[in-house]
């Protein structure tokens, strides 16, 4: 969260404790006598003018941000511009209302009602402002897990890149040592052939050679 964010987290902190304290002192006010009353409204209207003076700032943190929160935050500072209304209406419906006690406990039970209301809305804002910082921060998060699928998957696919090239290569180491063994098996074929050819011309010679020696050994004995 930037420091801009964080100071309009904060000035809204404080008028929603401002503004809940303006709407306590509107109803009690409306229990008390004539002075009491007026001094207690007093005080309301200068709690109204801080509050006021907090709302100014958060618009001028609002129109700071970046656009794609600059509505969201203005959204925000349009709604407690109408609450602030609202609290201004309650102050001078309180000091238009007569010193009676019965007209006072008749403005009383409005006033909680009204008072009741406002209460109501600004929880609802609290509360849809920190489910929308819950799903900003699921957002970062969803994020954050995609980039490190997507850098999980990018190094799986190197890696079976790699692995297929591994593959490739010896099944190529493979077939050329398949025709190397091929290449021999034809040489010592060639070379048995020729073997056997030596042996049968060698045998011949010597059978001739034999023959020859009876021949000379039989013509000399006659």
């Amino acid at each position: 969260m930037d420091d801009v964010t964080a100071l309009f987290n904060q000035y809204e902190n404080e008028y929603c404790n401002k503004s809940t304290d303006i709407s306590r002192k509107i109803t009690t006010a409306s229990t008390l006598g004539a002075e009491a009353k007026r001094k207690k409204l007093v005080e309301v209207d200068v709690d109204i003018k801080e509050a006021d003076t907090i709302i100014k700032k958060m618009d001028n943190e609002a129109r700071s941000v970046a656009p794609d929160r600059q509505k969201q935050l203005q959204n925000k500072v349009k709604e407690y511009k109408a609450d602030l209304a609202s609290l201004k209406e309650q102050l001078q419906k309180a000091r238009s209302t007569t010193s009676d006690f019965e007209a006072g406990r008749a403005e009383l039970g409005l006033g909680m009602d009204y008072a009741s209301s406002s209460a109501a809305q600004r929880d609802r804002m609290l509360s849809a402002t920190a489910k929308l910082e819950q799903s900003d921060e699921r957002l970062k998060q969803g994020k954050a897990l995609l980039a490190e699928t997507e850098e999980l998957g990018t190094g799986i696919l190197a890696n079976l890149h790699s692995q297929r090239e591994t593959i490739v290569r010896s099944r190529d180491t493979l077939h050329g040592a398949d025709d190397n063994i091929t290449k021999a098996r034809k040489i010592l074929s060639s070379m048995s052939k020729r073997m056997l050819q030596n042996k049968l011309i060698m045998f011949g010679i010597i059978g001739t050679l034999l023959a020859a020696i009876i021949l000379i050994i039989y013509f000399k004995a006659k």
